[in-house]
Parts: C-alpha cells; structure tokens; sequence
C-alpha cells in the first residue's frame, strides 16, 4: 500500500468503520459465551455454529415471508436448538471436568456444521440488506458507512442494554444471576437450576442467530463459517475477560479495528492470525482478562 495512502484520514476511519462493524459481530458471539459460562462454567464451542444456524435458516425463509418475521423465526427455531442441544449433550452429564465439556461443545459444532452442510449446501448465502442497497452509503465523518453497519452497531446496543436490564430487572434473570454464584445454594432457595441452564443455552443461541442475521448482508454466510467465528469471540471475551460481557463489547471492538488496520497495510494474509496472537498474548501475560477477574485465569489449565 502506498504509504501516502495512510495518512489520509477518511480512509483510515473507513477502515475503523469497518472494524467496528466486524469487532460488533464479534462482541455478541463473546457475550453469548459469557452468558452460558456465567450460569455453568462451560466454554461452548459450538457458539459459532448458532451464528451460522441462524443466519441460513432466515435465508431460507425470507424467500417465503417479509424479511423480519423470517428473522424472528430464524432467531426461535436457534434458540429451540440450543435448548435441545443442552437437554441432549450436556444436561445428563454428572461432575463433568471443564476439559470434557469443552470436547463435548467442539463435537457438537461438528455435528451442527455437517447438518448445515447437508440441509444446505457449500455455496455462499446472503440475506438482503435490511435497508438500503448494497451500494447505498451513509457519509459519516467524511467515510462512507453502508446502512447495514449501522444494524450491527444497533442491534450490539440493544443486547447490551436489554441483557442488563433482564438480569438485573427481572426474577428469571436474578434466578440465573443466583445460579452463576452458587447453583446448590440457588436450588435450595427454589430456583430450577435445570431450567436456567437451558435459558442460557437457549439465550447464548438467540443472540448468536440475531448477529449472524444482521452481519449476513455484509459478509455472506457459510455453511463452515462457524469455527472462525468461535475462535473470535473466544478471543475477544478473554481478551475482555471471561464473564465479563460488557468488556467484552470494548475487547471485540478493539479486535474488530486492528483486524481491519492489519488489512490497510497490507497484511491481509495475515487478519486472522491478529486475533490469534491477541489470545496467545492475553493468556500468557495476563489470563484474566484486560478487564476480567482472577477466575477466568483457570483457563490456563487448558
């Protein structure tokens, strides 16, 4: 690249713009590992493979109903599957070891992806911009931003915001929240332990379904896009610090534009290793989390 060219400054926040958008996607995958390891401590690996799940179900119903509802279905039918998932695989296990279920969650995004793969195919898929055009664009500070990105930063706020208020706001949040700090002690007040851990499966889905609905329309979607996704959001809600999700918004951003600077000078072969080297740097230096607390460095045993 010319290094002329990096001194512009529309152009360096047009790249900006993208990774906020990019870092946006990757902050909701990391906010639904955080939800699922709040209430059970388990890592799902198979988090990627919701924002793939959700993102060609709603491909193959918005060509039979309005674009919104067959993202409201996508986003249910995902959330029916987590729930499934975590009454088939996970519910029946006894004093599991962290290890154990990590393999667990790892098998079941295979098994998601090859479903995916037969139920679909391996072309690439698109959902249609939610407003807009695909050339349509929004001069935002001299850099042209298109429609889309502006569902993506959207659609973050409102997970955010809505997680907050649901688990500091309502009874069945305060139930998880007592389940996360101590499920015996949460059973004898009477609360369901079982059903909140298949609440957090089933919100983990949820939310991963909605961000690969939205991201569709900029990215396109694959049946295998899955793994690289969870990769990204185990990266960024580390790097943030595991459990913390509003941390995680910062850590998945901050990914999102270095991601897409790496990609202004010039090393694009290399965009996916940035993610990977932030993770080995975090865990070696420092395991909690830039913003986490000493739990999350157990990560280390594995």
């Amino acid at each position: 690249m010319d290094p002329a060219l990096l001194l512009d400054p529309a152009l360096l926040w047009k790249f900006c713009l993208a990774g906020l958008a990019v870092g946006s996607i990757y902050a909701i995958v990391a906010i639904g590992f955080n939800i699922i390891y709040n209430t059970t401590g388990i890592i799902n690996f198979a988090q990627g493979e919701f924002v793939v799940l959700g993102a060609m179900t709603a491909i193959s119903l918005a060509g039979h109903m309005p674009l919104a509802a067959a993202v409201a279905l996508a986003v249910l039918a995902t959330m029916l599957a987590g729930a499934l998932i975590e009454i088939v695989f996970i519910r029946w296990l006894k004093d599991a070891s962290v290890l154990r279920l990590v393999i667990i969650t790892i098998g079941v995004s295979i098994l998601m992806r090859e479903g995916m793969l037969h139920a679909w195919d391996e072309k690439m898929h698109a959902l249609p911009h939610f407003s807009g055009t695909e050339t349509s664009s929004i001069a935002i500070l001299g850099a042209s931003c298109p429609p889309q990105y502006l569902w993506v930063f959207g659609t973050l706020a409102v997970i955010v915001a809505g997680l907050s208020l649901f688990f500091k706001l309502t009874v069945t949040g305060r139930a998880m929240r007592a389940c996360a700090a101590n499920r015996t002690a949460a059973r004898l007040c009477g609360i369901n332990a079982k059903a909140m851990v298949t609440l957090s499966f089933m919100l983990s889905a949820g939310i991963g379904a909605l961000a690969g609905c939205v991201t569709s329309p900029i990215t396109q979607t694959q049946y295998d896009m899955g793994a690289p996704l969870a990769i990204k959001g185990f990266t960024v809600a580390i790097v943030g610090g595991l459990g913390n999700s509003v941390a995680a918004v910062g850590a998945g951003l901050l990914v999102g534009v270095l991601e897409s600077l790496s990609v202004m000078i010039g090393c694009s072969t290399y965009q996916d290793g940035v993610a990977v080297a932030i993770l080995m740097a975090i865990l070696v230096c420092k395991p909690s989390g830039l913003f986490g607390s000493a739990e999350a460095a157990a990560l280390k045993e594995f």
